[in-house]
């Protein structure tokens, strides 16, 4: 009779499939674990396509200082045969003081790696690829559930019909839904939030970064971008709600129709902007308007990435308001 396999072991994790999001999130759940039980733990994250294998060595040697490691290596798939080797022979005696997490994003390439790192103990999450119309439906009532609503049948297939494959997006928008409309989740609910959703504008974004709306701005911002609003015009909005407030804030009157006149702006837009201005300091306004030209230059061309620009300033002006909102306090 052949002994049994050993145990699964903390110490060795395979993270195997095509989906991308469980992966993030099957990594994201082992390093929780580490540093719940090890708060010191050393973090180390390393691309395994072009990684020399006396950089692997050195990471998972011992350590003099005794803390423990975790050690993720990411896209195995793709790593050179004598990387293979290294942590095939690794995971033969690994360090008790040390978690290595390999992440494989499937098919046949390098598979020898995964099935030698199951026969040493290694747990293994499986990621496969959510491609069917009932598994992103029930991909879908866990999102729901785990965000502590419930979504009836329909509701469910409407967002699945609305979003489509993507489960990030079916995951942010099924957490937003819970928010906004409570515990239950049914299709009414589905055609108003995507309704809202479609309307997204650069507006509607600078609207959440002026009153501190961390995620809703960010929320927003991911759903504007989506949708094809330009990276300018976004950009734009953001900079006039910030101006617009600073000007309001800058005159010494309440009074909607003596601010109109003074600044010639219409009263409506006089009203939204005091709304707007509200935990403002005159200062973090200034501070403000600097990083909404400076990212009037970054979508522009001085940034890699438009939309890290983007996102970047959103959160920078969300800080500047609390920080605001504390020194008026």
């Amino acid at each position: 009779m052949a002994a049994a396999p050993p145990a699964p072991t903390s110490r060795l994790r395979a993270v195997v499939g095509e989906e991308e999001l469980l992966r993030s999130r099957a990594v994201s759940a082992v390093r929780v674990a580490v540093l719940e039980r090890h708060p010191d733990a050393e973090l180390h994250e390393l691309p395994a396509q072009g990684l020399p294998v006396g950089q692997l060595a050195d990471v998972l040697a011992p350590s003099l200082f005794g803390a423990h490691r975790l050690v993720v290596v990411t896209g195995v798939h793709e790593a050179a045969g004598a990387l293979c080797d290294a942590i095939t022979g690794y995971a033969k005696d690994p360090d008790p003081d040390l978690t290595l997490v390999v992440v494989h994003h499937g098919g046949k390439r390098n598979e020898a790696l995964i099935k030698a790192l199951t026969a040493a103990g290694a747990a293994v999450d499986d990621c496969p690829k959510v491609s069917s119309v009932g598994d992103r439906i029930a991909f879908v009532r866990n999102e729901v559930r785990s965000a502590g609503g419930r979504i009836t049948p329909d509701g469910a297939s409407s967002l699945v019909e609305a979003i489509g494959a993507d489960l990030r997006q079916l995951s942010s928008a099924a957490r937003q839904l819970v928010s906004d409309f409570g515990g239950t989740v049914d299709a009414d609910a589905v055609a108003r939030f995507h309704r809202g959703q479609a309307e997204v504008t650069g507006f509607t974004v600078a609207e959440r970064v002026l009153v501190g709306d961390r995620r809703g701005s960010l929320e927003m911002l991911r759903w504007a971008l989506q949708r094809g609003v330009a990276h300018v015009l976004i950009a734009d909005a953001i900079a006039d709600g910030v101006r617009t407030a600073a000007r309001v804030s800058s005159v010494r009157s309440a009074n909607p129709g003596d601010l109109a006149r003074t600044l010639k702006m219409p009263p409506w837009k006089v009203k939204k902007a005091q709304a707007q201005a509200r935990g403002w300091s005159i200062e973090g306004l200034q501070q403000a308007i600097g990083v909404a030209a400076e990212l009037n230059a970054d979508v522009k061309g001085a940034a890699a990435s438009a939309d890290h620009a983007l996102e970047r300033a959103v959160r920078r002006i969300v800080d500047i308001r609390a920080e605001s909102g504390r020194g008026r306090r």
